[in-house]
């Protein structure tokens, strides 16, 4: 089964040992490592609450570049050090929030999001600890979200004289209206019931319960084939910005295209013959 390695007492990966995996610097801004087919990525500015550094940022999406492209990879986890998950715009930079200039040779804040949302490989946020401003951005970009219970979060950039601007795009679309203009205007922060409640996050849990969760699901997510789950992710972006028609008519072609695919006819043969699909992991 693929899992995370539940066994560690920090939320820091232990590195892994195969020949392709990603050596990461204890005192490096973000840290990666692969293992039994999880990419987990590590926000690790524990001193700065995490924050969103040009630094952080441009290696955060280094990072989930290199895990979108390793077939090893069945699932990205992305989680922290220290208990704050993330707490926004790095206001001790000259241009705080912008994170990445227009014209720089870095990634942007913008690309981390169009990574974690359009990369082929489910975004799981291991989420321990307080997640605020850009960095509940992050948390709502990811496909699925689990958040330790006594954590906080909340959109306070209007505490700060500014807005909600860019993460919008990725919240809004999980937000209705109401619910959207009580938290972006009033700068509360919430707890994760009450985010799970509003649909920002999927569950909350006791922090000892965040590895035996997020396990949980990468299990799940394991058992779907590669190509159909990044057809998911691709399917949940796209359709609710198409008309109707639309949607019906690219919707047809795209089911025509998976099934006639290696993954789904190997995947309807291993069903017919009541065996796992060649993709799930032996347990």
């Amino acid at each position: 089964m693929l899992t995370m390695n539940a066994s560690s007492p920090g939320p820091s990966p232990a590195p892994d040992t195969g020949p392709s995996s990603t050596p990461s610097s204890d005192s490096a801004p973000v840290l990666l490592s692969v293992q039994d087919g999880v990419a987990t990525i590590t926000l690790n500015r524990p001193e700065a609450r995490n924050a969103l550094s040009d630094e952080l940022v441009d290696q955060l999406g280094a990072y989930l570049e290199q895990a979108n492209g390793d077939d090893r990879v069945r699932a990205i986890v992305l989680t922290n050090t220290g208990n704050t998950f993330c707490a926004g715009a790095d206001l001790s930079s000259s241009k705080p929030g912008v994170a990445g200039q227009p014209g720089q040779e870095t990634r942007t804040f913008i690309d981390v999001f169009r990574l974690i949302m359009h990369g082929s490989k489910p975004v799981l946020g291991r989420i321990d600890g307080h997640a605020m401003g850009g960095g509940l951005g992050l948390v709502a970009a990811c496909d699925i979200s689990v958040m330790r219970e006594d954590a906080k979060i909340g959109f306070t950039e209007v505490r700060l004289g500014v807005a909600p601007a860019m993460i919008s795009v990725v919240c809004l679309p999980k937000l209705r209206r109401a619910d959207a203009s009580e938290l972006f205007l009033t700068g509360e922060r919430i707890s994760p019931t009450r985010a799970v409640e509003v649909g920002l996050i999927n569950r909350s849990c006791p922090a000892a319960e965040l590895d035996s969760s997020i396990d949980s699901f990468v299990s799940m997510i394991s058992q779907g084939g590669p190509n159909a789950l990044a057809a998911c992710k691709e399917i949940i972006n796209r359709v609710p910005e198409m008309t109707q028609e639309d949607a019906f008519a690219w919707t047809a072609v795209r089911s025509r295209e998976l099934f006639v695919s290696e993954e789904a006819r190997s995947g309807i043969a291993a069903f017919r013959q009541r065996q796992p699909a060649p993709w799930v992991p032996e347990e």
